[in-house]
């Protein structure tokens, strides 16, 4: 990724406003161009997977919308759509790419079926958590790969929000062994939901705004999330009565920003700066965002609506974590940029790994 240095944007005086221009480049993109102060402004649609200003996801986009606006001084203006507003919550990948939309956030595993590599870069089962993520994509060469796995389609990625470790999920069932896996149907997306079926659960990739419905219907047995925090906005626990942890399957999702790179290519230096530095405020400000707010959602759950949360058994846990290192190792196999992700993921998970025992374990053990 180039290294440029933040550069100072001039504040606008006035409101945006004016007569719209739309210009297309040879990709078909357009960006609307209007004239404040003399002063071209460029305007960007984002589509994003989640319901507009749903916590934590929804907001985040918003967040990340709103600091491009703020950053660029009303040069770069992001407009912003929930799921179905303008395009459903899983053709937002499509809709950048093809330039319908300049922007759009969501997660990298919900585009498994066009580029399985991605999912190195949204979750991996028993997988680096947060700040290790952020570690390997800022300074570790992880970055670097996942533009090399968004190329083809004309997209340059940015990670734009991180949920820190997630809970395991929503049961209609006590789970006392692998035994009550099998046949179990659960929403799951991603290198999680090929664990859940070699363990003999059928995975289910269902957007959010259904997954209450799909659950208290019995379309399916159980769902994943995030956390307390956006669990209880979804209402989930009106659905399921047993709430299980810890989220073996997404030690943190690593949410994204994706940009027509045509879209982003068109913009001067100093906005294409405001962009990368805008996605990595999100970044931070959404695992922010989950820390203030999940223990205090949990608080509900258990306090007000009496859930029933429990750890998953031990034999579960080992079962699921074979099954991940077979899923990894078989990814890492289907292409040479596959290969080379997975060495660099697993190489950098291993040199944290050793930091984090004598740092981050050993002080909460201490604490």
């Amino acid at each position: 990724m180039n290294r440029r240095k933040i550069l100072k944007t001039a504040a606008l005086a006035g409101a945006v406003a004016g007569l719209s221009a739309c210009k297309k480049s040879n990709n078909s993109t357009s960006a609307c161009e209007s004239k404040v102060a003399g002063v071209d402004v460029v305007e960007w649609k984002m589509v994003t997977t989640w319901p507009k200003n749903f916590p934590g996801l929804g907001t985040g986009a918003q967040f990340l919308a709103d600091k491009i606006n703020q950053m660029s001084g009303g040069r770069l203006v992001v407009k912003v759509f929930g799921a179905n507003e303008l395009v459903p919550a899983f053709e937002v990948f499509d809709a950048v790419s093809s330039g319908t939309a300049q922007m759009g956030h969501g997660a990298a595993y919900y585009w498994k079926g066009k580029a399985p590599e991605a999912q190195f870069f949204g979750a991996v089962p028993f997988g680096m958590n947060a700040n290790e993520m952020n570690g390997w994509l800022y300074h570790g060469g992880g970055l670097e790969l996942w533009e090399e796995t968004y190329r083809p389609f004309g997209l340059k990625p940015l990670p734009a929000g991180q949920t820190g470790v997630q809970m395991g999920g929503w049961f209609n069932k006590e789970i006392n062994s692998i035994e009550d896996i099998k046949g179990l149907v659960m929403r799951i997306p991603g290198l999680a939901g090929d664990v859940l079926s070699r363990a003999g659960g059928t995975p289910q990739v269902l957007p959010g705004a259904e997954l209450f419905t799909a659950l208290q219907t019995g379309t399916i047995d159980a769902t994943e999330w995030v956390g307390p925090y956006n669990d209880l906005a979804f209402g989930l626990y009106q659905a399921a009565q047993f709430y299980y942890y810890p989220g073996w399957h997404e030690p943190t999702a690593c949410l994204e920003a994706i940009i027509n790179q045509d879209a982003f290519d068109a913009l001067p230096e100093d906005l294409q700066t405001v962009v990368e530095m805008a996605a990595m405020a999100a970044n931070q400000n959404m695992l922010s965002e989950y820390m203030a707010n999940n223990q205090r959602a949990l608080d509900t759950l258990q306090k007000v609506h009496h859930i029933k949360m429990k750890a998953f058994p031990e034999d579960v846990l080992a079962t699921f974590k074979q099954h991940a290192e077979a899923v990894m190792l078989e990814l890492s196999q289907s292409s040479q940029l596959a290969k080379r992700i997975h060495q660099s993921y697993f190489d950098f998970a291993e040199k944290t790994q050793a930091w984090l025992n004598v740092s981050e374990m050993a002080y909460l053990q201490a604490r």
